[in-house]
């Protein structure tokens, strides 16, 4: 099933609209499987020098970046979930920052990370490949605001997307 990728303001807050406009214009399944190909690639050949690397001060790491994609991509595939088997129970949003600083990333090795990304990358396209037409238009409340599951869709491609770029641009 194709999922289109022509999202309606009313399906997300507009603080997502960056992250959907950052997603490819591939539909939802082929856009996923593409990334997770092109960013696996990305961080396997980034040099072993730069993986605690930060370009600022209070600026994360890489591995801390990549973590703090996998945890988004978690986050919003369980909003995705309960969102499409119609669980009308708003869901709350997270604190990026605590998570990070309860993630014992100093024990953790860039390949480790990458591993738990195709995993977690994998099991996104299973649920996502699983939603019917129905499922993934349905919209519910996720921090404070509409947002339908095909729009977190996007939203995680998109999310990776942004970061890769920073990545690109202020840490290599």
């Amino acid at each position: 099933m194709k999922i289109s990728n022509k999202i309606h303001k009313e399906e997300y807050n507009p603080y997502y609209k960056t992250y959907i406009n950052k997603a490819t214009d591939l539909d939802l399944i082929k856009g996923l499987k593409s990334n997770l190909e092109s960013h696996t690639d990305f961080y396997s050949n980034i040099a072993l020098e730069k993986h605690n690397y930060a370009y600022a001060e209070g600026k994360w790491t890489i591995k801390q970046i990549l973590l703090h994609i996998i945890d988004t991509e978690r986050i919003f595939a369980y909003r995705a979930l309960r969102i499409a088997r119609r669980d009308v129970t708003p869901l709350a949003g997270f604190e990026q920052d605590d998570y990070m600083l309860n993630s014992n990333i100093k024990e953790r090795t860039l390949k480790s990370l990458i591993a738990e990304y195709r995993a977690v990358r994998h099991s996104t396209i299973a649920l996502f490949e699983s939603f019917t037409q129905a499922d993934l238009l349905f919209i519910g409340q996720a921090s404070g605001s509409p947002i339908s599951v095909r729009a977190i869709g996007y939203i995680i491609m998109g999310h990776e997307n942004h970061h890769n770029t920073v990545i690109s641009e202020r840490y290599l």
